[in-house]
């Protein structure tokens, strides 16, 4: 392998890891942390919570394990559109956050893997 194609590789390697081969603007662009995922989290005009998010989180149909899967969340910055109570989680406590999935299915995501400073996050709609 000649030493240009070599650089191209590793150049490429160095864009995709850094996400600058994404295309996605800065408004759209994932967190660097889950640090800086709490801190621009918040409810927007549009009545939505936007917010980081642990990618794969797997949405469901009830707010429940136990229940079907509809989908999961394959990004790192989601919207949510209200809060209720559930089954307890990992996250010590029983809030999940209801949203459309990466999928167009609805689904309830346990609060856990929402990067909320708090929860229910205040301002945001209970459902």
């Amino acid at each position: 392998m000649s030493v240009r194609k070599k650089m191209a590789l590793v150049l490429a390697a160095v864009a995709l890891t850094t996400g600058l081969a994404t295309g996605v603007g800065p408004a759209t662009a994932a967190p660097a942390s889950k640090q800086s995922a709490v801190a621009e989290c918040g409810v927007r005009s549009d009545g939505k919570l936007w917010c980081g998010n642990r990618v794969g989180a797997r949405g469901y149909q009830h707010r429940s394990y136990a229940s079907g899967i509809r989908g999961q969340l394959n990004t790192s910055f989601s919207w949510f559109a209200c809060w209720g109570y559930g089954d307890t989680h990992a996250g010590g406590n029983d809030i999940w956050y209801w949203t459309q999935l990466d999928n167009g299915q609805w689904g309830n995501v346990p609060a856990v893997d929402v990067y909320t400073p708090t929860d229910p996050w205040g301002g945001l709609r209970m459902c």
